[in-house]
């Protein structure tokens, strides 16, 4: 048995107090009041009655048509402007993927939907879930059933219509006149959403059966539903529940103008109505702008009021019965989820709750125990603001923010109102490894912090670090104008000169009016910064015309690098200086594409990497890193990448100038021997070159200077008396001989053999034996 201090003791005697007096108030207030009020309280109900109708018409009707025009729209399932565009690109599963989308649509909604219809004004083309695809969709078979919404549609200002009813057949396809009929009302809205009905892409139409309002007025009106008709703002009837009357619909043309004319939302007046007297009310449907008019004979009230006075006694205490029921039905009910909810207050309890606590004050105690929790998760959500601030920033400068209301990204970046114009500026805050430590978090912090408090009339500012260092700052304004963002561009670099180093470089990007907009800002200016490198004599890059460079064709001469190449093989260092300077002058004065101009400098450092690598001479490093390349990379900008490129190859030639007059004797020895070693094999410059490390120019020289020959004939030489010593001291053939000193060929051989000696080889071994039998006879 239920404590009397639980709730379901509490509800039971409120819900029975309640009834009780109720009733004896209801009862007091017929026997006092009734008699005089009876009948303008039956006019209010008359009223309120037509305002539920159209409430409920519009609730489940409209609204709900309305809503499901909003689904269709944002399915994604379906591709719903698959005709949208002007060219065939779409197959047939994506045309029955829609059209099954539409036709489970008119599934879910058979009680109010008949059919939805995709048109596409361009393409003048229809899928439709009761008539499918139809190409030439206003001039094709059965389309006078649907030209009114159509034509009106595509040469509408508005975005939405709806149609009066009309009688459309089951089959439109057929020539056959039949009876089998729909009243249909139509509505029609243009997609996307805010664009008219002759702008847009898709019309998506929905037929709404004329049954699902008339019976709503049936249910809710049934004394009042054969002087119950729907017009619109015309006068026109829009559904026909008047002709459903006794054929007597012109007698309310007079008062049905009188409502037209007095333009009220609803209202209810006294009319005569055909010599007899009537109550007559109206309400209008906000989502369409129709109106209902209902014309009720005055007589119906009075008539109920006598009855109604024999049946008041009865009706108290019928209701004192049924409310007694129903307040028992109610404290069930009412108990059940508290019942539920303390059940589950005890399962997550650590502790055991006292069973004689009232339920209400446990509930209680549980929702201060959550009020704690919330209070620590909101501190956990400012604590954490910032990254979600970051997280913003990142998202609009990347062109993608976050899929949550507007009104929340907005509170996220601090902005408190919308702005005219939005612009974005880049400012590059890490120091360059030659010119001293990058800035500090702490400092880089102090810094935005600054720079937000910079502010104009009708500006501010936002600024974030991006993850390259670099802050981004986005400047909201209502007055737009290139004086205001070179103010805030000079007000800025001040700023940031002062409180971290004096070369930061600025880029500014384009005006939008849209927030959201702002990555296209920002990939403005961040192409702009790509020219800092090779202009950084310029404090403020918005110059505009230098994006024209990102998609220009012009390259550097080839030539140029294939001198610098050459120039630092062979040791000139002038020259390979000079080739330099040409090189970055070019892309200072030149119209290359940034990233071009980039390819073509590291180019140029790994060509010097080759040759250096070629002597294997390795290079003094500047700033820690294993290759020239990454050297190059730590460069601010192209002038300092010219003094250390210069640099570098100053000392590289005066140190491998140096090394080589001490290796250039013994460099030509290994290079003897190895000639001595490989004659019958692969012995050009290149081959002999790669053996000693030098460059083919580099040794052919160094045996010119020290042997006092060419490299060519001093590898003859030696081939022939390698030759010759085969000759005298062996039985070969002259293939043979020619083979084994490296010969491909018998005739070139003998060619070479002649040139140095003065004989063929056969005359030579000729002579050989001659000598031989002379020496013998002696």
């Amino acid at each position: 048995m239920k404590k009397w201090s639980s709730a379901w003791a509490g509800l039971a005697l409120s819900y029975g107090s309640i009834v009780i007096v109720i009733v004896l108030l209801i009862c007091s207030f017929f026997y006092i009041y009734f008699s005089r009020s009876y009948n303008e309280e039956l006019r209010n109900k008359n009223q309120l009655i037509l305002e539920n109708t159209a409430r409920t018409i519009e609730g489940t009707v409209l609204k709900r048509v309305q809503q499901l025009y909003v689904d269709l729209s944002l399915d994604k399932s379906a591709d719903i402007r698959l005709f949208a565009d002007q060219a065939d690109r779409n197959g047939l599963n994506q045309v029955l993927d829609l059209q099954e989308l539409l036709k489970a649509k008119v599934a879910a909604n058979t009680d109010i939907v008949q059919g939805i219809h995709l048109y596409y004004p361009a393409r003048n083309i229809m899928l439709s879930s009761l008539y499918g695809l139809r190409y030439n969709a206003d001039q094709s078979e059965g389309s006078v059933y649907y030209a009114d919404w159509l034509q009106e549609m595509r040469t509408s200002k508005h975005n939405s219509l709806w149609t009066p009813a009309r009688q459309i057949p089951k089959d439109i396809f057929s020539t056959q006149t039949s009876e089998n009929t729909s009243g249909l009302f139509t509505y029609a809205h243009s997609y996307p959403f805010r664009s008219t009905g002759e702008t847009s892409d898709v019309i998506i139409a929905i037929d709404v059966k004329e049954d699902a309002v008339n019976t709503i007025v049936e249910n809710m009106m049934p004394s009042r539903y054969q002087h119950t008709v729907i017009v619109n703002a015309a006068g026109h009837a829009v559904s026909r529940l008047q002709e459903q009357s006794s054929g007597k619909a012109d007698i309310y043309a007079a008062s049905l103008g009188k409502v037209l004319d007095l333009g009220h939302a609803k209202g209810s007046f006294d009319e005569t109505i055909g010599d007899a007297p009537y109550v007559v009310s109206y309400q209008t449907l906000p989502s369409t702008g129709w109106t209902i008019y209902s014309a009720t004979p005055s007589s119906y009230y009075y008539e109920q009021s006598i009855l109604i006075q024999k049946l008041i006694l009865g009706i108290c205490l019928a209701a004192l019965c049924i409310g007694l029921i129903l307040s028992a039905v109610l404290v069930r009910a009412n108990y059940s989820p508290i019942k539920r909810l303390v059940g589950r207050i005890k399962d997550l309890s650590v502790g055991t709750p006292n069973e004689a606590t009232n339920e209400f004050r446990m509930i209680d105690n549980a929702f201060l125990h959550l009020k704690d929790k919330v209070n620590n998760l909101e501190e956990t959500m400012i604590a954490n603001s910032p990254a979600v601030r970051h997280k913003a920033v990142l998202n609009l400068l990347q062109g993608n923010p976050e899929q949550r209301p507007w009104k929340e990204e907005r509170a996220a970046l601090g902005i408190a109102r919308l702005y005219a114009d939005y612009c974005c500026m880049l400012m590059n805050t890490g120091a360059p490894v030659e010119k001293g430590p990058a800035a500090t978090p702490e400092a880089i912090a102090r810094l935005m912090h600054g720079l937000e408090c910079l502010s104009l009339q009708d500006s501010r500012l936002i600024v974030e670090e991006l993850p390259d260092k670099r802050l981004a700052v986005i400047l909201c304004t209502d007055a737009a104008s290139e004086a205001l963002l070179d103010k805030f561009s000079q007000l800025l670099l001040a700023e940031t000169r002062q409180q971290l180093q004096p070369d930061i470089q600025l880029s500014t990007g384009c005006w939008v009016k849209d927030l959201r907009e702002i990555h296209l800002s920002f990939n403005e200016a961040q192409t702009l910064m790509k020219y800092a490198y090779f202009r950084p004599e310029l404090a403020i890059l918005k110059d505009h015309s230098l994006l024209e460079r990102e998609h220009s064709l012009e390259e550097i001469p080839q030539h140029l690098l294939a001198r610098f190449r050459d120039k630092l093989q062979s040791r000139q260092l002038g020259e390979a200086t000079n080739t330099i300077e040409q090189v970055i002058e070019h892309m200072r004065a030149g119209q290359s594409p940034a990233d071009y101009c980039h390819f073509i400098l590291s180019n140029m450092v790994f060509i010097y990497s080759d040759v250096a690598k070629n002597v294997r001479y390795k290079h003094t490093l500047q700033f820690g890193h294993p290759d020239l390349y990454h050297e190059y990379t730590n460069m601010h900008d192209i002038l300092a990448y010219r003094r250390w490129l210069t640099g570098s190859i100053t000392t590289f030639m005066e140190e491998t100038e140096n090394r080589n007059s001490d290796r250039a004797i013994s460099t030509i020895e290994l290079a003897k021997q190895y000639i001595e070693d490989n004659l019958s094999e692969d012995l050009s410059l290149e081959a002999v070159g790669s053996k000693v490390f030098l460059s083919p120019k580099y040794l052919s020289k160094l045996f010119k200077e020290e042997v006092g020959i060419t490299y060519t004939d001093y590898v003859t030489s030696r081939r022939m008396e390698q030759a010759k010593l085969l000759i005298e001291n062996n039985n070969m053939t002259i293939d043979r001989v020619a083979s084994s000193v490296g010969y491909g060929t018998t005739a070139y051989f003998i060619k070479r053999f002649k040139e140095m000696y003065g004989c063929t080889p056969g005359s030579y071994v000729r002579s050989l034996s001659s000598t031989a039998i002379s020496e013998a006879r002696s």
